[in-house]
C-alpha cells in the first residue's frame, strides 16, 4: 500500500514540475487555488502541458500526432481502469477517481490539438471564430474541469470561464507566433481573413500564405485579434457579481491573461519585441506574482 501511495506522490509532483517548467504564470495560479483543489488542478493541467508540447518537443510532425493519438487512447484506458506507466497518466487516473471528472472534456481537449497537430502548416484557420473554437476547446474546457474537480457547478461559472479561457487561449497562440515562425516559416494561427484584410495574405500555386512584408501590418492584425480577447476578458469581468466566490480562484487564469494583453499594448501589439519574453510574460516575476496575490486576496480575476 506504501508503494503505491509513494508512487502517486511521485506522479503529482511530476505534474506540478511540469506544470511550473512549461506554464509557470498558470503554476502561480494554481498556487492559490484552496488545498482541495490543488491536485486536480495540477494533474489536469500537467496533461495540458504534455497534449499542448507534444508537437513541439516531437522531431518529425508524424511522432507529435502519434503521441496525441496515445493520450486520446489512454482516456479510454484510464476510464476502464487500467493501469498505465506514466506519472501524469496516473495522477489523472487518481483525479478522475475521486472527481468524477467528465470523459468528454477530456477527449474534447485532446482531441481539438489532434486536429490542429492534422493541418498542413500552410492551411491557415478561415476566422477568428475558428480560433475562438480552439480556445474554447482546450483553454476554456481545462476551466470547466477545474471547476468540476472542486464540485463547483454553476451556468454563471461556466459562462465566465468560457470567456476566460478564449482570451486566455488567444493572447498565448498570439504570443506563440514568433515561435511557430521560427520553426516552419509560417504565421499558422492567424486567421485568413484577418491577414487579407491586413495585407499579409498572399495566393501561391493554389494555397494562401502569410508573407511578413510589413510589420506594421501584422501589428495591426494582431491588435484586432487582441481585441477580441479584451472583450472575453471583459465579458468576463461583467458576470463577476454572479460567480460564486469559491469559483473566483478557478478564473484567476484571467490575470495573466489581462497582463499579456498590456504588455502587448505596450509594444504596440509587436509580438516579435524582445521584451515580451522578459520576466512573466513580459512584465518582472515579483510585480506578476504580487498582483496575482493582489487579486486573489481581493476576490477578484
Amino acid at each position: 500500500m506504501n508503494g503505491v501511495s509513494s508512487s502517486l506522490r511521485a506522479a503529482f509532483s511530476y505534474c506540478v514540475q511540469q506544470v511550473r517548467s512549461f506554464d509557470y504564470h498558470h503554476y502561480l495560479c494554481l498556487l492559490e487555488l484552496p488545498p482541495n483543489m490543488r491536485k486536480a488542478a495540477f494533474a489536469l493541467r500537467a496533461f495540458n502541458v504534455e497534449t499542448a508540447r507534444a508537437m513541439d518537443v516531437a522531431s518529425d510532425p508524424k511522432i507529435g500526432l502519434m503521441r496525441l493519438v496515445w493520450w486520446q487512447e489512454a482516456i479510454d484506458k484510464i476510464y476502464a481502469n487500467k493501469l498505465i506507466e506514466h506519472p501524469t497518466a496516473q495522477a489523472l487516473s487518481s483525479v478522475i477517481s475521486d472527481s468524477k471528472i467528465s470523459k468528454a472534456w477530456l477527449k474534447r481537449l485532446v482531441e481539438a490539438r489532434i486536429n490542429d497537430a492534422s493541418r498542413e502548416v500552410s492551411d491557415l484557420p478561415e476566422s477568428i471564430e475558428d480560433l475562438e473554437k480552439y480556445a474554447e476547446d482546450t483553454a476554456s474546457t481545462l476551466l470547466y474541469m477545474t471547476l468540476q474537480s472542486g464540485g463547483i457547478r454553476s451556468t454563471a461559472v461556466d459562462h465566465a470561464a468560457s470567456h476566460v479561457g478564449k482570451a486566455s487561449g488567444l493572447l498565448l497562440l498570439l504570443k506563440s507566433l514568433p515561435y511557430h515562425a521560427s520553426r516552419n516559416r509560417h504565421f499558422s494561427y492567424i486567421p485568413a481573413k484577418v491577414a487579407a484584410k491586413h495585407g499579409l495574405l498572399v495566393k501561391e500555386g493554389g494555397r494562401s500564405e502569410i508573407r511578413l512584408d510589413s510589420r506594421e501590418s501584422l501589428c495591426d492584425a494582431v491588435f484586432e485579434m487582441a481585441s477580441v480577447a479584451n472583450a472575453h476578458l471583459l465579458k468576463a469581468r461583467e458576470l463577476a457579481d454572479t460567480v460564486p466566490f469559491e469559483a473566483r480562484k478557478v478564473l484567476l487564469p484571467a490575470v495573466p491573461a489581462q497582463v499579456l494583453l498590456d504588455s502587448l499594448s505596450r509594444v504596440q501589439f509587436d509580438v516579435f519585441d524582445s521584451r515580451l519574453a522578459r520576466g512573466v510574460l513580459g512584465k518582472p516575476p515579483l510585480w506578476f506574482q504580487l498582483k496575482l496575490k493582489w487579486y486573489s486576496w481581493r476576490g477578484k480575476y
